[in-house]
């Protein structure tokens, strides 16, 4: 499929002509340890950083991991003054299933806990293809477990939860959620999904129009489908678990509210809008922002950008409506 993509807005697409390229038009999982080499160019700032001298705690802690998997390793950041139980925030980390850590996102989550004096858990989940489907996903509801089990020591009110996660934490805060109804475990009061990895058929038009631009490209995503399920991406649907890739579940009912964004100029755009307006098919409540121009992470590469403060002040709008703030 030939398509011409949707333009990148000038300011960000000197953002990206700026950033290193790691991509080609072809990858196999040899190119894991290069691609996971090429992310280490964004290093991530020490916790205390991060935390710096705000009101919050940071805590690491080593928590049960599913039925005869290792123990997982999560980060806690809590308001240093807690006087109630508090919103409680779980976030898993993107890398597209094959690399990425959950010390990535405390930038992220240190500001929310500042916001909204929410308590957030940021877990270690194993990666493919070294650990594919199910561990990812069930490394992270073994973490909501947990999180949810714990809630009152956590100082976590156990019904204001949201789970959350950009690119494949994502989508798997889309998983775990549908997990978390399936098996009747915790309750969730939201879902905070940024630019979600959902669906490993890549036949939408988005997933063809950055084939060779961006910064995850349709190479990329396919070596991490292929990672995560081997042969079984872009297979028969019996063959996929829509835990792994929620775009294939079949039945998208009575799940707690979602909130969906990507960029209109990356390849998840498609996948993330149909994600939306089948949650809304089924009934469900779903708040859906496409950004014009903005690339795939357009938050993390471009802080500054005008669409990036509004797309920060958009996602706090939802959570503290979720949370009854």
């Amino acid at each position: 499929m030939r398509v011409r993509p949707v333009p990148f807005d000038p300011t960000l697409s000197a953002v990206l002509d700026a950033l290193p390229r790691t991509a080609g038009p072809e990858l196999s999982l040899a190119d894991v340890p290069r691609l996971r080499e090429a992310a280490t160019a964004f290093p991530t700032p020490p916790i205390a950083e991060v935390v710096g001298d705000r009101g919050i705690d940071a805590e690491e802690l080593t928590v049960p991991g599913p039925d005869g998997a290792p123990d997982l390793a999560v980060t806690v950041l809590r308001p240093r003054r807690l006087t109630a139980p508090a919103p409680g925030l779980y976030n898993m980390h993107g890398g597209g299933m094959i690399s990425g850590h959950r010390h990535q996102d405390a930038a992220r989550l240190a500001d929310l806990v500042e916001e909204l004096g929410a308590v957030a858990v940021s877990v270690e989940y194993r990666l493919a293809p070294e650990h594919p489907d199910p561990a990812p996903v069930e490394d992270c509801y073994a973490g909501l477990v947990w999180m949810a089990r714990g809630a009152a020591e956590l100082g976590v009110d156990p019904g204001r939860v949201v789970v959350m996660g950009g690119s494949a934490g994502g989508g798997l805060a889309a998983g775990v959620a549908l997990l978390a109804r399936d098996r009747n475990g915790p309750a969730l009061a939201g879902q905070l999904l940024l630019c979600p990895m959902l669906d490993d058929r890549n036949t939408t038009v988005s997933s063809h129009q950055y084939d060779g631009s961006g910064t995850w490209q349709r190479s990329m995503n396919l070596l991490g489908w292929r990672a995560l399920l081997g042969d079984r991406a872009g297979g028969t649907a019996a063959r996929v678990s829509p835990y792994a890739a929620p775009a294939r579940a079949g039945d998208l009912s009575n799940l707690p509210p979602a909130f969906v964004e990507a960029g209109s100029a990356e390849l998840f755009r498609d996948e993330d809008v149909a994600y939306a307006s089948r949650i809304w098919a089924a009934g469900g409540q779903a708040e859906l922002h496409i950004w014009q121009g903005a690339f795939h992470g357009f938050d993390v590469f471009a802080p500054g950008h005008e669409v990036t403060r509004a797309a920060l002040a958009t996602r706090l709008s939802w959570l503290r409506r979720v949370l009854d703030r």
